[in-house]
């Protein structure tokens, strides 16, 4: 699909470009459905809010930035509209200015800034590389650059600006910073820090919203950065690939861990971005092979769109609970969903397609994503990656050729795929199977008022949603892939997958049964604990140190980081005054001053003879002095403040001319880079 485009020049100097094609209508039709279902659920969610009006400013503006995201055609828009989203959707996070909210958006807004800023820094460089930040045009630039060439496809030459390093230095440099910053939004480790701590005070309709579609919006990046300009780099792949599988299963065994409800559902999204970027690692890997990458393009698009899908409606299942209950905490709502057949067929239908459940949305991403680890694995054990005719580092080899490391691989992605099962397993029994020791009954007399008609409606329409996706996966998710994968820059050709072969099916069984075993023998037995009346609550049993917000990033950002900068800045300081002492006691070396000063102009000697002269008739008119009493000169007086003041004039003026030096130094300085630079670039 080819579609429009829409050019606004001179915005913010370069413009703005915006463009349809399939990719980019999938995700703008999501982005309305998301915001239609959690805006209608907003109004009786937020009715007993007092800012209400400016939740629905910034819910209303984060949409426009967020859509503008997904449409923008070039990375200088991409970059204005996701700093804009950034700071609008702050505003969710600290929207009931809790002391815990308030933290868990400063957490927020700080990654949201630092990686902003270390994007744009990317960019920048992006830009001096290939000369151009056009989404059509980088991805050939980039190969001409990754390939030594000078041109890449129409004939266009590759603008590499002065600097120092290789292009493909510089290149791989701007791709790092980008994803730093992309990958910031889209919660991938080690920058995930701020989703188990902004979904669960944020307001449940903005929780669905932060983790279904704003992390796309980072995962669209990754996407440009990886599968359009680093395509078929095999060293690119093995990184987002490897950062992918610590994601996943990382954000798995938290919310393994969580006792939480929104807690264990965005420690879930971690997980979830993580089986995204593998799969778009693998379509990297795949693409380097020399084999068609189509199966992890379209495993690693199908989950980024079923993910939005199903976290849509849990988070809203969540909010249904907290709305009534205002607690979270799976012992205090244990047994709210008893007697709510609504409530309990959203979370289920959430539930499965999370868990890869077969006949389910999930299950079809997961297995498109499974099979891409499969197949790279197989070609790995035929033998058709040559070590000689790879064109990576030797010191990567053993990993990117080693079958053994893949298959090691594909059991982290069937373990975590039952963690995915064991989590929701707890959450469901917590919710719809246990009772509540002390208020069962109250919560039973909710069951037909716990939600407006118009919030059920909503809600069970796009549950519904999720298993008509996986039980024809043909008619629906392979139309959805057709129109996406070309965003990609998928290779090869699609060929048509039997999802409910045993083949297939086995992948999705091994992880149904990791999961039960994980419930029954872990959650169960050591991850909960005696509690009221011979019963058992959940409990959390994660160290409360093994934070790496408080354990890592606050120490070095408010501590180290002000500490070793203050020691180099003192260090200069103390440098430049030795080097003043030093030039004074050498090349400038000073007289040393007289003890007494004569010396001095005519105005200081004439008001201290008058100053004398008048003292003394005074002494003789009151006769307060007497004959032969000592009294010191008012005209030494006077030269001593001349000197002082000539003195501090002197400091002044050398002051003016060492700034003015250290200036003068600077220019050249610069003026040295660009003349180098210069003739770097001829």
């Amino acid at each position: 699909m080819n579609g429009w485009e829409i050019l606004i020049p001179g915005f913010c100097g370069m413009g703005l470009h915006l463009k349809m094609d399939g990719f980019r209508m999938v995700y703008t039709a999501i982005a309305v459905l998301m915001w239609g279902v959690a805006g209608v659920f907003s109004r009786e969610y937020m009715a007993h809010y007092k800012n209400k009006a400016r939740y629905y400013i910034f819910f209303w503006a984060t949409f426009l930035a967020t859509v503008g995201v997904f449409l923008s055609a070039d990375l200088y828009t991409t970059f204005i509209f996701f700093e804009i989203m950034s700071f609008t959707s702050y505003v969710w996070v600290a929207f009931d200015e809790r002391a815990e909210s308030l933290r868990a958006a400063e957490t927020y807004l700080a990654v949201a800034v630092i990686g902003g800023m270390v994007m744009l820094m990317g960019l920048f460089l992006l830009h001096d590389v290939l000369g151009t930040l056009d989404m059509d045009e980088i991805g050939p630039a980039a190969r001409a650059v990754l390939a030594g060439r000078e041109t890449f496809e129409s004939g266009q030459a590759v603008h590499v600006a002065g600097g120092f390093g290789s292009a493909k230095a510089q290149l791989y440099v701007a791709g790092g910073l980008m994803l730093f910053g992309f990958g910031a939004k889209a919660g991938c480790f080690p920058l995930h820090i701020w989703l188990p701590k902004a979904h669960p005070v944020a307001p449940a309709p903005a929780s669905a919203l932060l983790s279904g579609i704003l992390t796309k919006a980072g995962v669209f990046g990754v996407i440009l950065v990886s599968c359009v300009m680093f395509g078929s780099d095999g060293a690119w792949g093995l990184l987002i690939a490897g950062l992918g599988l610590v994601t996943m299963f990382l954000g798995a065994l938290l919310a393994v861990f969580s006792v939480n409800l929104k807690r264990t559902l965005a420690c879930s999204s971690v997980s979830q971005i993580g089986f995204i970027m593998t799969g778009i690692g693998m379509s990297c890997l795949l693409a380097w092979s020399g084999e068609g990458n189509l199966l992890a393009v379209r495993g690693a698009f199908l989950h980024m769109v079923n993910h939005s899908l199903i976290k849509l409606v849990l988070f809203l299942c969540a909010g249904a609970v907290y709305m009534n209950l205002h607690q979270l905490d799976l012992n205090d709502v244990r047994g709210f969903g008893r007697g709510k057949p609504a409530l309990c067929f959203c979370f289920l239908m959430g539930a499965l397609g999370i868990g890869g459940i077969p006949l389910w949305n999930g299950y079809v991403s997961k297995t498109l994503l499974h099979e891409s680890i499969v197949e790279y694995a197989h070609l790995l054990e035929e033998g058709a990656l040559a070590g000689e005719a790879v064109g990576v580092s030797p010191a990567l080899l053993p990993v990117l050729t080693n079958p053994s490391v893949w298959k090691a691989a594909e059991w982290v992605f069937l373990f975590t795929g039952g963690m995915t099962v064991a989590y929701m397993v707890k959450l469901f029994v917590a919710l719809f199977v246990d009772r509540h020791p002390d208020r069962q009954a109250e919560f039973d007399e909710m069951s037909s008022h716990y939600m407006r008609p118009l919030s059920r409606a909503v809600l069970v329409g796009a549950a519904a949603i999720l298993p008509v996706l996986g039980m024809a996966p043909h008619l629906t998710m392979d139309r959805l892939a057709d129109l996406g994968q070309g965003f990609f820059q998928g290779v090869g050709h699609a060929h048509a997958i039997h999802f409910f072969s045993f083949v297939n099916l086995k992948g999705g069984l091994i992880s149904i049964g990791i999961g039960a075993v994980l419930y029954l023998a872990v959650i169960r037995q050591f991850l909960m604990k005696p509690g009221k009346a011979g019963g058992r609550d959940y409990a959390n049993l994660w160290p409360v140190w093994l934070d790496l917000e408080n354990l890592v990033y606050r120490p070095v950002i408010e501590k180290a980081l002000p500490g070793i900068c203050g020691a180099v800045c003192r260090s200069f300081d103390h440098m430049v005054d030795g080097l003043v002492v030093l030039a004074r006691k050498t090349v400038c070396r000073q007289l040393p001053e007289p003890k007494t000063y004569l010396e001095g102009n005519w105005l200081g000697h004439v008001l201290g003879a008058f100053v004398d002269n008048w003292l003394l008739l005074w002494d003789g008119l009151t006769g307060k002095r007497k004959k032969g009493d000592p009294r010191g000169s008012a005209v030494s007086r006077f030269i001593d403040r001349e000197r002082r003041i000539k003195h501090m004039g002197e400091l002044v003026e050398q002051s003016f001319s060492f700034g003015l030096m250290l200036a003068c130094i600077g220019l050249c300085v610069t003026l040295g880079y660009l003349l180098a630079s210069f003739y770097y670039g001829m």
